[in-house]
């Protein structure tokens, strides 16, 4: 994927792995998300003061983006199963090329709730991504709650 500092946007350069500044990366999903299909470009944005989400962002419309996270950070155990034809699109040849997120709805007065049935996942290499509804989705939830961050002691 290509990604930049977001604090120099115009900069041609990557930012350093470990910059503190929000980093943004092209990702193509030429079949857009599920009620945007016509959405095909976005930036995956990573603030370090945001951690562990992230933003899947509409690359021309900035008021338009989904919160998203890492399903293994929620869901330790998540064993999703990629279709074979999802692999072959997203042009995955090792399970170390690809990278999922899962989109976060936030409801007012409830918990916050990760879509564990329809994955977004990203060859890390190219950019290029789809989200997918997993073989073994029936082992999953579209709403499954986000735990709670431990309070401080």
């Amino acid at each position: 994927m290509k990604c930049v500092s977001l604090i120099d946007r115009e900069s041609p350069e990557p930012s350093p792995v470990g910059s503190e500044a929000p980093v943004a990366c092209d990702v193509r999903l030429p079949m857009g998300l599920l009620g945007f299909e016509q959405i095909k470009d976005y930036l995956l944005i990573s603030n370090p003061e945001e951690e562990p989400f992230r933003w899947l962002r509409v690359k021309d419309n900035p008021s338009l983006a989904f919160v998203v996270v890492e399903p293994f950070l929620a869901v330790p155990d998540y064993q999703p199963d990629i279709p074979k034809q999802d692999v072959e699109f997203l042009q995955l040849s090792h399970p170390q090329d690809a990278v999922l997120y899962n989109i976060v709805t936030l409801r007012a007065g409830q918990h916050a709730t990760i879509n564990l049935k329809g994955p977004v996942v990203i060859n890390r290499n190219t950019g290029l991504g789809k989200q997918v509804i997993i073989a073994n989705a029936g082992s999953y939830s579209v709403q499954h709650p986000l735990p709670e961050a431990e309070a401080a002691a």
